[in-house]
């Protein structure tokens, strides 16, 4: 299963749109991961008319409207694993005990909020990706997302995508 994990999209607050690399990357995604902060409608409606399959959340940005039609965690089996998404993961400093203890159950847990990209393992726990932000780099040198495969329980090929200026605020390609 061909995977496409972003987060917070902050559409249209940090971009007028969803920059068309991460649109094209979802189109050939047999699942989209989104861990929140889409901020509208819009950027949910954009990527599940692209998706094969999107499992999404909401993030402390997003309104009654998005929280209405998106849970807090979603969790999802792909490829013989068994994912979780969630948006807030608190601070880095104890991160890995902390999704540990809080998701004992899980093989991957996909979060955001932090607009850093993130890959570890915690110890007996899951392991814990951060795609980053396809639109707000905060103080990162890039916009990002990931891409990955999942089969047979195994995950692999994780890569974190750079995208260019065009992708970032205010830029035109």
């Amino acid at each position: 299963m061909r995977l496409l994990l972003t987060s917070d999209t902050h559409v249209p607050r940090r971009a007028r749109a969803l920059p068309g690399e991460l649109l094209t990357a979802a189109g050939a995604a047999d699942a989209v991961l989104h861990a929140g902060d889409w901020t509208d409608p819009v950027a949910l409606d954009a990527l599940a008319a692209r998706s094969a399959r999107l499992i999404g959340v909401y993030g402390n940005n997003d309104g009654p409207g998005l929280r209405a039609r998106l849970p807090e965690v979603a969790r999802a089996e792909l490829g013989g694993l068994r994912f979780a998404v969630v948006h807030d993961t608190g601070p880095a400093r104890g991160r890995e005990q902390r999704c540990a203890a809080r998701f004992p159950d899980v093989d991957v847990l996909v979060f955001g909020h932090s607009h850093i990209p993130w890959d570890t393992t915690a110890p007996g726990g899951p392991r814990l990706l951060n795609p980053g932000s396809p639109t707000d780099r905060r103080r990162q040198p890039h916009p990002t997302y990931m891409t990955a495969e999942a089969a047979d329980g195994r995950l692999r090929d994780v890569t974190l995508h750079r995208l260019g200026p065009a992708a970032e605020p205010g830029r035109q390609p």
